[in-house]
């Protein structure tokens, strides 16, 4: 059996945090690759490397002195190397960095550093081969993966190297130059060392015990899931569920391989497992909630819209001119309605709707803004009758006013419109109707 494991910030912010990973790695022979972040926060207050390192750069670029900054980061690793009584110096490294920062590296540069260090700690902690994710993961002049060339040479590299550590977060152009995923990319990183070593079991360790059904920043104490598919997921993550990266889903998924979320802090604890089905049973019937607050409807009213080919089309195209996407589009006989971002869409909606007017020439617009959206998720909702009435029942309950409600037809999710100022107290009567009441 082979497993590919990957470390959060949190789990690697100081040297007593290290030695919980070097005991969870070494109790497990076949935690064979390991993905580390950058040091997270010590404790409420503290500073991630990588905004330390985004801090430093941006004085370098103004050709302001940074030397401090980057000393400051220096004795956050040097913390560790003393924590771990290690033998390894990181000068060398840091020299390096002083030169690039100087010569206007770029920030993807500055922002890597801190997996790029990490990986080397790690290696050395736990007696593993280091391999330059900038050596195996690479990008299209675009900055899109270039998924063929990193499958390869990253599975080559794999192949010679038993036991390996491959930092996350980065990757490189084919000239060298240093590129990174988004935040939390290196989710990203482990999944993609999981597809190339072909590996039986994706775990990634954070801070917490998995997914939870709702957000814990307004369900006290929430209910933990116990499997999780990738489609469920999807769906969650989209919505705001922030365990793990979205776009990690993707390598793993084709392969088949389990995503096993796991807590550093509470390394006996089952976890979360992220599956591509499953006959168990859900727990309730719904899998997860979740919402993101700031949207926009534009509503659109025409006689007989339903009866005119391509009047959709011509509404989307005045969003699409504009570079705008869209979230959700319900429709009646004669209305349409288009949820955006309202962020987006507030510098742009003039021209939008002169769009509309021009290419679809409604009878009349008009605007709602402050809205949320919810997300219900759940392979349970399938086979249970009644699920969006007692949706609505239980916002009822709570005077919550539904503004949309739109079910996929895969009969997985149901998307909820609300107020921004109802969003926190819709979770919570969803979550007391499906979770609280079926204990």
């Amino acid at each position: 059996m082979k497993k590919v494991v990957k470390f959060g910030g949190s789990s690697l912010a100081s040297a007593e945090q290290f030695e919980k990973v070097g005991k969870i790695v070494k109790s497990d022979k076949n935690r064979v690759f390991v993905v580390p972040s950058a040091p997270g926060k010590r404790y409420d207050g503290d500073t991630k490397v990588t905004d330390m390192l985004y801090g430093a750069y941006s004085l370098a670029k103004e050709d302001k002195p940074f030397e401090k900054q980057l000393s400051a980061i220096k004795a956050r690793y040097q913390e560790i190397i003393d924590g771990l009584k290690l033998s390894v110096s990181l000068d060398r490294e840091f020299e390096e960095i002083k030169k690039n920062f100087m010569e206007k590296a770029g920030e993807d540069y500055a922002a890597s550093r801190g997996e790029y260090l990490n990986g080397i700690l790690m290696a050395a902690y736990l007696g593993y081969e280091f391999i330059d994710a900038a050596t195996v993961i690479f990008f299209k002049e675009d900055g899109n993966l270039n998924s063929p060339k990193t499958q390869e040479l990253l599975s080559e590299a794999l192949k010679k190297a038993p036991r390996a550590v491959v930092p996350g977060f980065y990757g490189a152009y084919d000239n060298g130059v240093v590129h990174t995923f988004s935040r939390g990319g290196s989710d990203i990183t482990g999944s993609l060392v999981a597809k190339a070593c072909k590996a039986d079991v994706y775990e990634n360790w954070t801070d917490v015990s998995g997914f939870m059904v709702a957000d814990p920043r307004i369900i006290d104490h929430p209910r933990s899931i116990e499997t999780i598919t990738y489609r469920e997921l999807r769906e969650l993550a989209y919505m705001g569920a922030t365990v793990l990266h979205e776009e990690a889903i993707f390598p793993v998924r084709k392969e088949g391989i389990p995503i096993n979320i796991r807590n550093t802090n509470a390394p006996d604890d089952d976890g979360t497992w992220i599956v591509e089905s499953t006959c168990q049973k859900p727990k309730y019937v719904i899998t997860g909630i979740a919402g993101k607050k700031g949207f926009c409807a534009i509503n659109i009213e025409k006689d007989k819209m339903n009866s005119e080919i391509g009047f959709g089309r011509k509404v989307l195209q005045a969003f699409e001119e504009q570079e705008i996407s869209f979230e959700h589009v319900p429709s009646g006989i004669d209305t349409m309605t288009v949820f955006v971002h309202q962020d987006d869409f507030a510098q742009k909606e003039q021209r939008v709707l002169a769009g509309i007017h021009k290419l679809a020439q409604p009878d009349y617009i008009d605007m709602e803004t402050d809205l949320a959206l919810i997300a219900v998720v759940g392979r349970g909702m399938r086979a249970t009758r009644g699920t969006a009435g007692r949706i609505f029942s239980a916002l009822a309950h709570a005077n919550v006013n539904v503004k949309m409600i739109d079910q996929g037809s895969s009969e997985l999710n149901i998307i909820i419109g609300v107020k921004n100022e109802d969003f926190e107290a819709a979770i919570r009567a969803i979550y007391t109707i499906f979770v609280d009441t079926q204990l």
